[in-house]
């Protein structure tokens, strides 16, 4: 269900979306981790735990962005 919400910075309307990531060269939905990041053996980073997905907001007017980690981590 597409949520809207209200832009902090010009009061217009804001829709929601994603900002996809990659996993094994798919597209995939970005995820907060709590914690600082830390350096794996081949320069990737270490995931010490289940990532839990960001919605974003974006203002149909200023463009600007919101984002919202909530609900529990990933299955």
């Amino acid at each position: 269900m597409m949520r809207t919400k209200t832009c902090p910075k010009c009061q217009a309307s804001m829709a929601e979306g994603f900002i996809p990531s990659e996993k094994h060269g798919m597209p995939a939905l970005s995820g907060w981790i709590a914690g600082a990041p830390k350096k794996g053996w081949w320069g990737d980073v270490k995931l010490p735990g289940k990532p839990i997905p960001i919605a974003t907001f974006r203002c149909n007017r200023c463009g600007f962005l919101e984002h919202y980690a909530s609900g529990k981590g990933a299955d």
